[in-house]
């Protein structure tokens, strides 16, 4: 009989605050701080310090969940926030109702730009891949791709309402596009470095980029171009002789021009360059630890300012020389600058106010839109490398600290997991902190100051915890009290290994100054009376020859597995140290080793990916596993059976089953290198620590597998994953950018674009079989060969043949549609054409047909022209769809026309502005809910009174 195995699923994460691959945003109200936590999307309470949702995106087919790498907030929206992945996909989250609405598909390479246009009709994408993909956000669908640029998309920038799109890169380039007519109509060059950031002022005055330079570049915004033509030519002469600087352009469609420079405190490269809400502020963010200030002047300063400058200037030169060499020395007349309020440089506009310093470096910043309380400027957020959120107010002369969310999670890499004997408590180390945990509920129990703890373990009673520390001590915790009472001075060296003993009386620890040590327990008097404070001393000294960096006990309590660093295990007997067993072959150190509970294996891990399992009778090597891509980091097994689990700097968790030697399962979600793990007494869960700073676990379900499936499973996995790789391939058709731009289809095809593509030839191939039989049965009732009913396809579900195909063409996402059509043969697009003329008569679906008829028509042109069968469909089709398509637009036409007269019966009766209607609208749902809520509890408590008084009443 084939032996069965309960499955390990991902069941909770947590210990992450915030994940330096994405930025932060606030949300429209300001209350909500909204950040990548790896694959999550973590929404925080910036007051209270608490987190509200997560998002995260369940597919069965995706076993490593991307990043998030993105984020930005829909304008005008109360609950819509774009969010690109590491994957290069982008999901439209509804923070609400905490669901995905849509995924777009459309980049090969992450995700690193995201920008909303005013209205947020519009949604531009920026990728790794160099391209740039416009989306419409209503519409759920990609309009067009833009490229043109030779490396990564920094950041984009919609102008003048969205008719134009500035992208910044990092071959040093800015280009800009004009969405209407769908190319590059400027290329600004001048940058000697990668271009991190771009952004604009509310009014559209400045763009400033921000690179490696050491100054910022300001270029200044030209709208309206096309106004020049319509000025008379005796204007024109005016405004040249009085303003010459006003037209320097020598191209009419140039949208930037240089207009100056502003000088940076920082020489760290900027990453990120932002607006504040009104525009009076911008924020500079450099790879530091810095953020620096400017304010914005309007024009009536920047002119006082230059004024300023100039008569500076006049009277040193009046001091050194005199009149005639001032007036000569090149230092414009104050008339002239206020005749030509054009000429003021960039340095006039932007006021260099003070350093924002924080004690981390900074990975991201965001203006709050909402205005600050009275005597501060802005407010702002600071994502932070040490997976901490914190809060500024920015003021005139300096900013100040309100809020910070640090305690749910470690400050670096997570090194040493252990739980409790009755799981209840978790314990995780880092360098410079102790967390307890509750691994069922993943809230964050006590947070401790310690040293650099490389290992731990509980004492009975789950009252105190020990913790060995990189510097060679043993720290002592109170965990009830959540503070450390007691440093040892154990060892000379790195403690890497502490293991309590079997019967609860001490613990062994192992040091790279070549000694494991024997600990007990030891009471002593504290310092009020009556109360007792715990200690431990050395009884036992084992001395070896090398650095110890592992120490375990068997369960039996009979021997010690010491490993080494000149990769042997050494294994001695515990009652007299005498030496037993030397197990060698690994061919770089031991980084992990367990023994099973009956003592008759031990599994060791090593920095040379492989898995060694002994028999500890005779020391033999039962069976060497190649397990990991990279080092093993930990290995343990699975109480009372000879199941085990490894972690490994390949981000895997594997589960193995010793005695077959065989792979079981492969656990993927972690996004670094996996340090530790531990295993709960009853294999009912595990736990992972990694360097990406989460905590993971993963619960046993009650679902059955196989070796044979899983393993059917891992291969179908690679192959589905080599299907993106073709495009990238060696012998794949390399695409030549042009130097101008170009413009390319916005979908990408994916796995589930051929899944859809298969689902819809099967449906036409079953709705023309069952046709077939249908026009068979009529025939053979009109002969009279057939009295029977005709017996429709069970697999069609009662539908028609044209609505089975119907619906598997709705099926397909609104994004997926192009490439899944493009993928159909020509001869199933022909039997495809044959039922648009019957969809389009029922009246529902005419945005979907129009949208088939237009793509289908765009990728068979050539083939449809050329076949005369295809003429009498498509002249079938002609008459109705204009009639169907005229009738829809007349009926959005009557809509709209409804709307707005709507709005302005709204204006008259009230002064709050129509597009306040939304958030009002939630507001009253809210409250009435609550009244809902409260009017049930109500309800239920008169119905318990009710049941208490008939029980009292039927008693008597």
């Amino acid at each position: 009989m084939v032996k069965s195995y309960l499955r390990y699923e991902a069941g909770a994460v947590f210990g992450v605050v915030t994940s330096h691959e994405s930025n932060v945003t606030f949300d429209n109200t300001g209350k909500l701080l909204l950040c990548g936590a790896l694959e999550q999307l973590a929404i925080w309470n910036v007051k209270q310090g608490s987190c509200v949702k997560k998002l995260a995106y369940s597919s069965e087919t995706i076993a490593a969940k991307p990043a998030v790498t993105s984020i930005v907030w829909m304008p005008n929206s109360v609950s819509t926030v774009a969010c690109g992945y590491g994957d290069g996909s982008i999901r439209i989250w509804d923070t609400i109702k905490g669901t995905c609405e849509t995924t777009l598909n459309g980049h090969k390479g992450a995700t690193t730009a995201l920008s909303y246009n005013k209205t947020g009709y519009l949604l531009a994408s920026g990728s790794k891949d160099t391209d740039i993909v416009i989306w419409d956000a209503v519409g759920e669908a990609g309009l067009f791709r833009l490229r043109g640029h030779r490396d990564q998309v920094t950041d984009l920038v919609f102008l003048e309402g969205g008719k134009r799109l500035v992208s910044s890169s990092r071959d040093n380039l800015m280009r800009i596009w004009d969405l209407d007519t769908q190319h590059c109509m400027q290329i600004v060059s001048g940058h000697h470095s990668e271009i991190w950031s771009i952004d604009v002022d509310l009014e559209e005055r400045f763009l400033v980029t921000g690179s490696a330079d050491q100054e910022l570049r300001v270029y200044k915004i030209h709208k309206e171009m096309h106004k020049e033509e319509n000025i008379s030519g005796e204007a024109k002469l005016a405004n040249q002789e009085n303003n010459e600087d006003q037209f320097v352009r020598q191209n009419k469609w140039e949208v930037l021009s240089h207009f100056g420079n502003i000088k940076r405190q920082s020489k760290d490269r900027v990453v990120t360059i932002r607006f504040n809400s009104t525009g009076s502020l911008l924020a500079c963010q450099v790879a530091g630890k810095v953020v620096e200030i400017f304010c914005v002047l309007d024009e009536k300063e920047a002119l006082k300012k230059a004024k300023r400058k100039i008569h500076r200037k006049r009277e040193k030169a009046l001091k050194k020389t005199g009149i005639e060499t001032a007036n000569n020395g090149g230092i414009e007349p104050v008339e002239k600058l206020e005749n030509d309020p054009v000429g003021i440089s960039a340095s006039n506009f932007f006021q260099f106010l003070h350093i924002l310093r924080a004690k981390h470096k900074i990975r991201s910043i965001s203006f709050c839109p909402v205005q600050p309380r009275k005597g501060f400027m802005a407010t702002v957020a600071l994502s932070l490398h040490n997976n901490t959120l914190e809060v500024y107010e920015v003021g005139k002369e300096s900013s100040m600290q309100i809020h910070a969310i640090n305690l749910p999670g470690h400050g670096s890499d997570i090194r040493s997991l252990k739980l409790s004997s009755d799981n209840s408590l978790l314990m995780s180390t880092s360098h410079n902190s102790v967390k307890i945990w509750n691994p069922s509920t993943c809230s964050c129990l006590r947070t401790m100051e310690a040293g650099y703890g490389l290992c731990g373990s509980f004492v009975p009673g789950n009252r105190y915890a020990f913790v060995g520390t990189k510097s060679g001590t043993v720290e002592i915790f109170d965990i009830g009290a959540g503070e450390r009472f007691k440093v040892i001075e154990a060892h000379s060296a790195s403690v890497w290994s502490l293991v309590p003993t079997l019967d609860g009386s001490g613990f062994i620890t192992g040091s790279a100054d070549h000694d494991v040590k024997f600990w007990e327990y030891q009471l002593l008097k504290g310092n009020d009376e009556g109360s007792q404070q715990l200690t431990a001393h050395n009884v036992r000294t084992l001395k070896m020859t090398e650095d110890v960096l592992l120490v375990r006990l068997s369960p039996t309590g009979k021997h010690i597995a010491v490993a080494l660093l000149d990769s042997t295990i050494k294994v001695f007997f515990v009652d007299t140290l005498k030496f037993f067993l030397s197990l060698y072959g690994h061919k770089l150190p031991v980084l992990c080793m367990d023994i099973s509970s009956d003592g008759d294996l031990l599994v060791s891990g090593s920095a040379d990916k492989n898995l060694k399992i002994w028999g500890l009778d005779f020391g033999d090597c039962h069976k060497s596993l190649f397990a990991h891509a990279d080092s093993v980091m930990a290995v343990q097994f699975v109480r009372n059976t000879h199941y085990m689990f490894s972690v490994g700097k390949d981000r895997l968790v594997k589960y193995w089953d010793a005695d077959k030697f065989e792979l079981l399962l492969t656990l993927e979600g972690h996004h670094a290198e996996v340090w530790c793990l531990a295993v709960s007494s009853h294999g009912d869960f595990v736990v992972t620590g990694s360097h990406d700073r989460s905590v993971r676990r993963w619960d046993r379900t009650e679902e059955p597998f196989f070796i044979e499936e899983e393993r059917e499973k891992r291969l179908e996995n690679m192959f589905d994953s080599g299907l993106d790789d073709t495009a990238d391939g060696p012998f794949a058709l390399k695409e030549e950018i042009p130097e101008e731009g170009a413009v390319g289809l916005p979908g990408k095809k994916t796995q589930e674009t051929v899944d859809k593509t298969d689902s819809i030839i099967e449906a036409l191939d079953t709705a023309e079989a069952e046709i077939q039989r249908l026009r068979q049965h009529e025939e053979d009732t009109k002969n009279g060969l057939s009295m029977t009913r005709f017996q429709p396809n069970i697999m069609m579900r009662g539908l028609s043949p044209s609505a089975y195909v119907l619906r598997a063409v709705s099926d397909v996402r609104t994004n997926d549609l192009e490439q899944t059509l493009l993928a159909l043969p020509f001869t199933d697009a022909l039997k495809l054409f044959s039922y648009l003329k019957e969809w389009i008569s029922d009246g529902d679906k005419v945005e979907l047909v129009c949208r088939i008829a237009t793509l289908l028509l765009q990728i068979h042109y050539q083939q449809l022209i050329s076949t005369p069968a295809a003429r009498s469909i498509l002249t079938a089709i002609q008459g109705i769809l204009r009639s169907r398509v005229k009738g829809c637009k007349d009926v959005l036409g009557f809509n709209l026309a409804v709307m707005d007269h709507i709005k302005q019966l709204l204006a008259a009766r009230s002064d709050a502005p129509f597009k306040d209607v939304t958030s009002k609208l939630v507001d009253i749902r809210t409250r009435l809910s609550k009244r809902i809520d409260g009017k049930t509890k109500s309800d239920k408590k008169e119905h318990k009174k009710r049941k208490k008084f008939h029980r009292i009443h039927v008693a008597a």
